[in-house]
């Protein structure tokens, strides 16, 4: 651990000194385009009010809507749950996708906030029906498919049985672990081109790990998403904390292989949802371990993110920070809605920082400019999100991730510290 603390301190030292030079060596856009963009950023006005009930209001209205179109969706194959709506047509997705746990985890959230039965019995039909993925091994999402819904579940009800749920989850990513490489598998697909993948989506999964420590007294969970951290920290951030996509490893040795993308527009560029993945997990991480380094680069992905001459003035990014046919490139609204749930847990943690007026900038932009009609786009909430653009998938689209940490930042809008305690 001693070397471990040397090298990030020399790392982030490092990291600091280089931030500014190296991002715009990295950027490739027109110089008038730049200016334009800079513009836009820096007469952002920030502070906008966010109404979180009139908000809700909406998107419970649309949620019902597609309750109703899911009574009569067509669920053979296994399909459980809603992702997206392309090429109009609504699509459902089996058990085993790594976004099965959201819609389950929206449902929570609307019983959290109105304390309407109706949401709770729903919230429980549509987790008992992940119940199964408790047991997977061959996946690291367990983290969203699991604690989205169980998770929520359990924070907010005290169910026994959804604990136990939790607890078996974190054992079976736990398998995932390697001690060598010091961080947890993400895919096992791809083997022509990865030989141990790692992800930095995969931040998101470590509350899951965090939580059964605190519900097991046992260390060994803790511990390993200390150390997914520490490496990811180390070997996924640039001089100008922006985030690789993938880091390959060798599992004999621990050695990093290579350094590339799978969803970002190259593997030198920073892909936008991928820095939002990282801002929220090393902000959790600060959380659960108060470990200063978390907390110092949350700090800096934020300016990253809030200093990049390529963010738009609504603050709702492009899909890749680096694309260059910004500004006629698809935004990524599930990125802005992951960034503004961070920000308002950063903020309590950063006193005189602007991270809650970002965020509320950003909910503000997203409930004028970017919802859904009413009972239309499949009847999800958010509108121009991006899954998938190298793979031509999920571009200009709804995605049901994009809806649940809108819904989440909503709530966190309204949160303290005290609030989250235990989460």
């Amino acid at each position: 651990m001693t070397l471990l603390n040397g090298l990030s301190a020399i790392y982030l030292q490092k990291q600091q000194i280089n931030a500014n030079n190296q991002f715009m060596k990295n950027i490739k856009i027109p110089a008038v385009i730049l200016m334009v963009m800079l513009y836009g950023v820096t007469s952002t006005v920030f502070g906008q009010k966010v109404n979180v009930p009139q908000q809700f209001n909406y998107a419970e209205q649309q949620t019902n809507y597609m309750l109703d179109e899911l009574k009569t969706a067509d669920t053979s194959g296994g399909l459980v749950s809603p992702r997206t709506f392309e090429n109009g047509k609504f699509r459902l997705v089996n058990v085993k996708d790594w976004t099965n746990g959201f819609f389950a985890g929206i449902l929570w959230f609307y019983y959290d906030y109105t304390k309407d039965t109706k949401w709770l019995q729903q919230a429980q039909i549509y987790t008992a029906k992940l119940t199964g993925e408790q047991y997977d091994k061959g996946t690291h999402d367990l983290g969203f498919m699991i604690y989205c819904s169980f998770g929520n579940g359990y924070r907010i009800t005290g169910d026994t049985n959804y604990r136990k749920v939790i607890i078996q989850a974190a054992k079976s990513l736990s398998t995932r672990f390697n001690a060598k490489a010091g961080v947890i598998r993400s895919w096992d697909h791809n083997k022509d081109k990865w030989t141990y993948p790692v992800i930095i989506d995969n931040m998101m999964n470590l509350e899951l790990l965090f939580k059964a420590t605190r519900l097991t007294g046992d260390s060994s969970y803790y511990k390993i998403a200390v150390s997914h951290a520490n490496h990811t920290m180390i070997n996924h951030y640039r001089p100008d904390y922006s985030s690789y996509h993938v880091v390959d490893y060798n599992p004999e040795t621990g050695a990093v292989i290579q350094k590339n993308t799978a969803q970002g527009y190259s593997d030198e560029s920073a892909w936008a949802r991928g820095q939002a993945w990282g801002l929220y997990g090393y902000t959790m991480c600060y959380r659960e371990t108060h470990d200063k380094r978390y907390l110092l680069l949350a700090q800096n992905i934020a300016k990253f993110i809030f200093n990049n001459p390529t963010l738009p003035k609504d603050l709702i990014p492009y899909w890749d920070y680096n694309d260059p046919a910004i500004p006629n490139a698809p935004h990524d609204v599930s990125a802005a809605a992951i960034t503004a749930s961070a920000l308002y847990e950063l903020a309590l943690y950063s006193p005189g920082s602007d991270y809650r007026e970002k965020a509320n900038t950003i909910l503000a932009n997203l409930d004028k400019s970017y919802k859904a009609p009413l009972n239309s786009n499949g009847d999800f909430i958010l509108l121009h999100s991006t899954g998938h653009k190298p793979a031509k998938s999920e571009i200009d689209v709804p995605i049901i991730y994009a809806d649940y940490y809108y819904l989440e930042a909503l709530l966190r809008s309204k949160m303290t510290i005290k609030d989250y305690t235990g989460r």
